[in-house]
Formats: C-alpha cells, structure tokens, sequence
C-alpha cells in the first residue's frame, strides 16, 4: 500500500546505514574460531588448493621443512617459461600475442601454417554482429568501459545463434570470436565514451586485415590511426605478459565458479570482466597512475631518497593519496623477490624512457620500487619481502605510449580473455567437474520471530 506522504528515499536509506552497523557486525574472533581462511589463503599466505590445471602456474616461492622461502618469479604457459616465449618472438622480432592465444587455448605452440590459419580466423571475426555497436554501445554510453565491456559481451549471448551448446566444438568457436571481438568492443566503447562525456568527436574505426591485435587496437583507438612498430611490439609484449596468470586469481577464479554450474560463456566471461574491474585486481595498474601523480606533487626533487620516504611514509600511514595506506604496484600474493611480469616490462620502458625522454619519471618509478620495501619494513613492520608486481610500470608504459587511464584495465581484459576462456573450458571439461560450493560458517544467533505490531 503506498503512503500518502511522500517519502525521502535517500534520507531513508541513510538511516537504514546505522540499523545495518547495528545488527550486522561481525567479530573478528570468529575467524580465528572457526580457522577460516580468508580471501582462501593459508595462515603462510599461500592459496587454498582449489583444483588442478594445466593452462598456467605462477612460482614466486618455495617450501622448505614447511617453511615458504622466497624465490625468483615464474609464470609458466602451459610449460614454458614466459621469458623463453617472449625471447622466441622477440628474438625473430614478431608479434607474439597470437601465438600465445593459440598456445594457451589449445595446449601446444603452433607450427607455422596453423599460426597462419589462426591469425586469419581471428581476423575474420574482428567484425562485430550487425548494429551491435549502436545497439548495445553507443544507444547506452558508460563513462566506464568496463562496464560497457561486460554488458557487451553478455549482449553477445543475443546474437549467437548457439549459445548454449556445451559441445567442445561450439565452446572453442565462442572462445575465438570472443578473443577476436573484445579488443574491438574496448575500442569502440571508448570511442564512445570519450564522444558522449568528454565531448570529443566520435570515430569508429574498423580492424585491418593483415594487422596483428595490438596494431589493431592501435589503429582503432587513435584518431588519424598512427602508430609506430615499437609502441605496437611493447604494446603486444604487454599483452603477452597479461594473457594469463593462473586459476586461482580473481577473475580467472570467478570464471571457474560460474562456469562450474554450467553456464554459458558469456555469463562467465562478463563475470571475470566486473572481477577484474576492482583496484585489488585489474585495476590496480590505473591507481598506480592516481598513485604517482599524488608523488609527483609532494616530491619536489625526484632523485631526492629522503623526500620520496617522507612520501611514502605518507601513503603507508594512511595520510596522502586515497589513504588506503597501499603503495599500489608493490607486493603480490605469490611472488617475492621478483615478478617476471614487471622484470621484462621494466626493461622495455627503460628503453621506451629514453626515445620519449622521460629517463627523470622512469627514475622516480625506480626509486619506488626500491624504498617501498624498507618503507614498509620501517612504517608497519613488515617482514615479508615485496616486489614491484606487474602493475607498477604498465601503466607508465601505456602513458609514455599516449595510451589514456581510461583503457589501461581494458587492454588487461583484451589480453586475459585468452587465459578465461581456456580456464572456462578447462573447467567445464574436466573429469569430475563439480559445482564450486565452498562452506561459510553461520555466527548469526537465533531469535524468535516477532510479530508486526509488536516490533
């Protein structure tokens, strides 16, 4: 029945905050009480065995008489080094991001004939479904494409005349016209976006025949369609890099859980999406950004130690930035004295650096790197050993390219479509595949019902 006055709803709502407080606290004891292993990690901090696989593994220690020791990270595709894979294409100086889309989808390397009939299958299907774009991009602009990335590729369940077929052959059908299409929704959105919001012109360019991915994307996000070989060779090598990282993170996890009840791909796909949207995950490399720009106003002299702890010492204690108290780019789950990710991008940005002439940033990103472990030790005690992850020069290899923050979490989504759509497959092949149902220990006492008027 409704009322006859008319009721504040944002006013109603903030006085429901404090009944939420009120009855939904949690005491922290009950963690501890019930050996709950929150975030699914061990006490050590090492992940809940939650499945096996063979698409990818990450090493960042090893256990001694049970004890974890530190160690030089790997990330393995399918059983080969990341590095040996990077140093095979570069070494030829060819785009590599094809052949690790085809490695990762399918177990092996291709040879050079199956390399060749993948990358024209990839082409063919660069198009999207008639009037997609002005159906479900440009009629519905976000000011994040992210979102407008998610909503797309659940969209993409209205066009596929087979949706549901679960049969291998359908399965890896819907996974290449995803790989191929999602850097061409990114692109398009963001053109989208940036007409719409920040009042630019819209251009919407269509993918070219014979152009690898990252020259692609290149060529669609820029308006006079200009791109160097080296911004497209550093380009593809990050792609490479953020292609896959194992199934026991975030997204690639989300994608696990929904497609172990069965569902189609474009629901666990869109899910691993929103996943990697959060700062803890993809969205990191854009606070890094946010995070650097906060340096660069408190640090007057750059090559200045003292003045960047003094920074530093800022953010851990929760004082400047956005006073998460995280030194975004520094630290990760897994690895401990390095992350091979970071290593190789490091190298190329030193070199980026020097044709840009941006050698004094990449310098002050160094120095970061190398306080932030003893600002930690000294601020809050930590112990642990943290290195610089992934996310700490990614996006300073995006801003030297020109690349605008707006894109710099999609072009991790353009990359790790390849590694969700193999873990997707992976679990809905697997011998034995159940529904992933872990437990959650009630702590909520009983209490009687009480009757309406007596509330």
């Amino acid at each position: 029945m409704q009322n006859e006055a008319k009721v504040n709803s944002t006013d109603f709502i903030q006085s429901l905050c404090g009944e939420y407080r009120k009855y939904n606290q949690i005491d922290p004891a009950y963690y501890e009480r019930y050996q709950v292993k929150r975030g699914l990690r061990n006490a050590d901090g090492t992940g809940v065995m939650a499945g096996v696989t063979q698409i990818g593994n990450v090493l960042g220690y090893y256990l001694q008489d049970g004890e974890k020791l530190p160690a030089p990270g790997k990330l393995i595709y399918r059983g080969i080094d990341v590095e040996d894979l990077v140093d095979g294409f570069v070494s030829e100086n060819r785009f590599g991001f094809e052949e690790t889309a085809y490695l990762l989808l399918f177990g092996a390397l291709p040879t050079r004939e199956q390399l060749t009939t993948f990358q024209q299958i990839l082409s063919d299907n660069h198009t999207l479904p008639r009037m997609f774009t002005e159906d479900m991009i440009i009629k519905a602009p976000s000011p994040d494409v992210m979102n407008k990335l998610a909503r797309s590729v659940l969209a993409l369940y209205s066009y596929d005349d087979n949706p549901d077929d679960m049969a291998l052959e359908n399965q890896l059908r819907q996974a290449v016209q995803l790989v191929a299409r999602v850097p061409v929704i990114v692109a398009h959105a963001f053109a989208v976006k940036r007409h719409y919001y920040d009042n630019e012109s819209l251009y919407l360019h269509r993918p070219q025949p014979g152009l690898s991915v990252a020259e692609n994307f290149l060529y669609s996000v820029r308006h006079d369609n200009q791109f160097t070989e080296q911004e497209a060779k550093l380009l593809d090598l990050c792609l490479v890099l953020h292609a896959e990282h194992g199934g026991g993170n975030n997204s690639a996890f989300a994608c696990r859980v929904l497609s172990s009840s069965g569902t189609d791909i474009y629901s666990a796909i869109a899910a691993a999406v929103g996943s990697l949207k959060g700062p803890r995950h993809g969205g990191a490399n854009k606070k890094v950004m946010e995070m650097f720009s906060y340096i660069k106003g408190e640090v007057k002299d750059w090559t200045d130690d003292d003045e960047v702890r003094a920074c530093l010492t800022k953010l851990l204690k929760k004082e400047g930035g956005d006073k998460s108290g995280l030194i975004y780019g520094m630290g990760h789950a897994i690895y401990t004295i390095s992350d091979p990710r970071a290593v190789l991008l490091k190298k190329f940005a030193r070199q980026l650096a020097e044709t840009k002439g941006m050698q004094e940033e990449f310098r002050l990103y160094e120095a970061v790197e190398r306080l932030t472990p003893e600002m930690m030790h000294t601020v809050k005690g930590e112990s642990k050993m943290v290195c610089a992850n992934v996310d700490l020069f990614s996006g300073l290899v995006y801003q030297m390219m020109g690349i605008p923050q707006e894109l710099y979490t999609p072009l991790f989504a353009v990359a790790r479509i390849v590694g969700w759509c193999a873990h997707r497959i992976e679990e809905v092949y697997q011998p034995g595949n159940r529904i992933i149902r872990p437990a959650y220990k009630a702590v909520a006492p009983s209490r009687p019902f009480v009757p309406l008027d007596q509330r």
